[in-house]
């Protein structure tokens, strides 16, 4: 079963615009030390810093919390580079020129040792700064480059936890809010015990809830959330059956 299976006219897919403010960020116990390291910026105790997390954690609202911090305090007047790990390339260092700041995003090992040794020295050597996001800790990476990983060991890292009571429900709110969709207290209580404590599967059961009431045009309700947790269920199940064949 899906949420393709309901008469009537499908909604059309939305993606919704995150809040992506500092403001907006959802500081508690599980990602309070990479929120503190970011936002220490510009007095990080090296050039480069990690945070490093499952997906869906907030990496990518930290990066851009840091993109703001540096654009309002040098009064820079252009968006701080991002560019994904695996696209780095020795054309990568131009950057530099545009500006000495640069957020590197989903580090992993399979990416080009050498370019990333030679970007990680010049902004190293000329002042820069790099922000990296990982879903491992730079020093758990294998790189194949020896001289790439010893240098990436001693990059200061934090890392943000999967989400205790507290932050799951925050999370779950703070989903609702950038679909613009009110949620009852008992609706978000319901789903706070009975749904997986992960970032990635709340960003998914938000998205299926919103697809479901859409498409059967009613207020969100624990009905409707039963259901979506039934379609990840099944979604689930077909996935491990397709791997295993």
């Amino acid at each position: 079963m899906s949420s393709a299976d309901f008469s009537g006219q499908l909604p059309l897919e939305f993606i919704p615009e995150p809040y992506m403010g500092k403001e907006d960020f959802m500081v508690a116990a599980c990602n309070y030390e990479a929120f503190k390291l970011v936002d220490s910026w510009p007095d990080w105790p090296f050039f480069a810093i990690c945070i490093y997390g499952p997906e869906g954690c907030g990496k990518t609202h930290l990066a851009t919390i840091f993109a703001h911090t540096v654009s309002t305090l040098t009064h820079w007047p252009y968006k701080i580079p991002c560019i994904k790990a695996k696209d780095i390339n020795f054309e990568t260092l131009e950057y530099f020129n545009l500006c000495q700041c640069l957020i590197v995003e989903d580090l992993n090992e399979n990416i080009d040792n050498e370019a990333l040794f030679h970007l990680y020295n010049h902004y190293r050597n000329e002042g820069g700064y790099i922000l990296f996001t990982s879903q491992q800790a730079p020093a758990r990476l294998n790189f194949h480059l020896p001289d790439l990983r010893s240098r990436m060991n001693i990059v200061p890292s934090a890392a943000i936890n999967e989400p205790d009571d507290e932050m799951l429900s925050a999370l779950f709110l703070k989903l609702f809010t950038d679909r613009q969709i009110t949620v009852a207290p008992e609706v978000i209580n319901y789903m706070l015990h009975n749904t997986q404590r992960s970032f990635a599967y709340a960003c998914k059961l938000v998205a299926e809830i919103d697809n479901i009431s859409l498409a059967k045009k009613r207020a969100v309700s624990i009905a409707i959330v039963k259901e979506a947790i039934n379609v990840l269920n099944d979604n689930h199940q077909g996935e491990l059956f397709s791997y295993g064949k």
